[in-house]
């Protein structure tokens, strides 16, 4: 077997894209029966409150000092880029909120082997139906709809359940010396960072899967997009 670790927020836009690409590469891998994808936890913000006052076009003219029509215009080729491999994002619709609950979430539901199921459905939540995924109530939906148990959802919803899982990835994360997301580690071997194209993912996963394990090697390039916690998720961000 072959691990694959992900590092992502599912408030980030690149790592949505991401997760298309590496699975497009992933579909080529003629190895693909033999590779296992963990999801970890990365909060971009931890800081970020509950519900944001702010739309998206409001949050970037804040953050890098633009009118309302030049953000509006730095997330066209975000969205754009979203629906080359499939995807719809509604930035009028996109709740800016903490992410935390979610992540909880998404750790509760890798122990039932959903881990994929539950950030493709608060991908999709966030993007594409505006949901607010800081909202208990939204939450319990959403994972009742990824097959988790309803009355555990709302056990670990109340209380704080997962919270160390999700540090220890975020830890993990900072040793590894990880600064922006999506970041995929593979084997511990190879690291593709950014939203890379399913080409890249392809030639690394090939790569690690015929070679003997070496010191991590980043590989594919490193300026692919991706969302750090400082330059946040502008266009042409690249880790």
């Amino acid at each position: 077997m072959m691990k694959v670790e992900i590092w992502s927020d599912v408030v980030c836009p690149f790592c949505y894209i991401g997760k298309r690409e590496f699975e497009r590469a992933l579909e080529r891998f003629p190895a693909k029966a033999q590779v296992e994808v963990e999801w970890k936890s990365f909060e971009l913000d931890p800081r970020a409150p509950q519900r944001s006052p702010d739309d998206t076009y409001a949050m970037l003219a804040k953050k890098y000092g633009r009118t309302l029509d030049e953000a509006r215009a730095m997330t066209a080729s975000v969205v754009e880029r979203a629906r080359a491999v499939g995807l719809h994002y509604d930035m009028d619709r996109v709740v800016l909120a903490n992410s935390f609950d979610a992540h909880r979430l998404i750790q509760l539901a890798k122990t039932k082997g959903l881990g994929d199921a539950a950030e493709e459905r608060l991908f999709r939540a966030h993007f594409t139906e505006g949901a607010h995924i800081a909202d208990r109530a939204t939450l319990q939906r959403l994972g009742e709809e990824m097959g988790l148990d309803g009355v555990e959802v709302e056990r670990v919803l109340a209380g704080d359940a997962f919270t160390a899982e999700v540090r220890n990835d975020e830890q993990e994360a900072q040793r590894t010396g990880i600064r922006g997301v999506p970041f995929f580690v593979i084997d511990r071997t190879y690291a593709v960072s950014g939203a890379q194209a399913s080409d890249h993912f392809l030639a690394a996963l090939q790569q690690a899967w015929g070679e003997r394990p070496v010191p991590l090697v980043t590989v594919g390039g490193g300026d692919a997009p991706a969302c750090t916690p400082d330059a946040g998720c502008a266009p042409g961000a690249s880790v």
